[in-house]
């Protein structure tokens, strides 16, 4: 879920930079969640009280997360190195997305695993030193 969060609140219209793999399914996931969620929950609840506006709001919800799921695709596309409009073609897109990210920076930005990695083995040289 911190995924999810992380491309809303941190990189809504970001099209910048990379995202790794990790970030992209995750995001993916929950959003398929939400939206499958919201319409059979919504779908049951405007059923029952007859007001089939209620489905309305999972439309909301689509579109105002568009932005956050083309940003992150951009930046997926730019982790294997290509550019952001390679999304627009379906069956190579997805062959991007499930490919790992170029190791080391390239002409999009700095690796999000490598600044991942340094977290993790400072943290561990902190607990060492203690």
């Amino acid at each position: 879920m911190k995924w999810f969060l992380k491309v809303i609140k941190d990189n809504y219209a970001n099209f910048e930079g990379r995202a790794r793999r990790k970030e992209y399914w995750m995001f993916a996931l929950f959003h398929l969640i939400f939206v499958y969620g919201g319409l059979i929950l919504l779908g049951l609840v405007a059923y029952a009280v007859d007001a089939p506006a209620l489905i309305a709001i999972i439309y909301i919800y689509i579109f105002a997360t568009l932005v956050p799921a083309i940003a992150v695709n951009t930046r997926r596309m730019h982790d294997v190195g290509k550019s952001g409009w390679y999304q627009l073609i379906p069956l190579y897109s997805f062959i991007l997305a499930v490919t790992e990210g170029d190791r080391g920076p390239n002409q999009y930005g700095e690796d999000p695993k490598a600044n991942e990695n340094n977290n993790i083995n400072s943290n561990e040289n902190i607990s060492k030193i203690e």
